[in-house]
């Protein structure tokens, strides 16, 4: 894998990846930037990790953002807009951010807790997708664009014991993803997604992964450059022709 220091290609445009300081996000904000993109770095709460990123890419002749922002408030998702267009007209937007939420069965979750899980997973997707559309589309007078959500495989499978409220939310963004691509494809905007499967970073637990020797058919559980690597795909011109879609990166669960 390259590193986050490779020195990056040409410009390709700006793209905001929401959640884009660890994990997933981390490894698609760097892939990204590699690739000639300016990068809006997206975090919540927590800033060393996103403000080292940018850093690192800006040391490395890349162009890149670190910008605070909670999702799950509306006001703060059309501010971490505004603040993206410092480094130029947008591009691409990445739905990244995303929680599990809180690990119980249904009749054990709140409202409160199912509140906060859907606001974060489901609104915040498509208020940032609305967001990007004013912007990107030809209909307000943009160039056109990308949006890649991230889904899960949770939401065909149904999701692991306790997280059933997640993978709903993952199914929601999925059928967003194909409504939305729908809506705006002769705006010049394509609207993709990725699923992956059980994915190393820390919102899978050590038990979780050892789940994969055997519920994933190539044995592992996936490294975040794999998923990376398909957003990056989707929103470069080798996937012009797609719209609509949903990539699956799960080692064939």
């Amino acid at each position: 894998m390259n590193s986050v220091n490779s020195t990056p290609a040409q410009s390709s445009g700006v793209v905001i990846v929401t959640g884009g300081s660890r994990g997933i996000g981390h490894a698609i904000s760097s892939l990204l930037a590699r690739e000639g993109h300016a990068v809006a770095i997206n975090y919540a709460a927590n800033a060393a990790p996103a403000e080292e990123l940018a850093r690192t890419i800006t040391a490395s002749g890349g162009r890149a953002l670190a910008i605070r922002a909670d999702v799950s408030k509306p006001e703060e998702i059309h501010a971490l807009f505004e603040r993206a267009a410092e480094l130029g007209p947008l591009a691409g937007l990445v739905n990244n951010a995303g929680i599990t939420g809180t690990k119980v069965r249904i009749d054990e979750q709140t409202a409160e807790t199912l509140d906060t899980l859907f606001n974060i997973n489901v609104r915040a997707t498509m208020l940032a997708a609305g967001e990007a559309v004013r912007r990107m589309s030809t209909r307000h007078g943009g160039k056109g664009g990308v949006i890649v959500n991230l889904s899960s495989v949770a939401a065909r499978l149904g999701g692991l014991p306790g997280l059933v409220p997640y993978a709903a939310t993952k199914a929601a963004v999925e059928t967003f993803t194909r409504g939305l691509a729908n809506e705006v494809a002769h705006e010049g905007i394509r609207v993709n997604a990725v699923a992956p499967g059980l994915t190393a970073t820390d919102m899978v637990s050590p038990e979780t992964a050892k789940l994969a020797e055997t519920v994933v058919p190539m044995g592992r559980v996936g490294h975040v450059d794999e998923i990376a690597q398909a957003v990056a795909f989707l929103l470069s011109p080798a996937s012009s022709y797609m719209t609509g879609s949903v990539m699956t990166v799960s080692g064939g669960r």
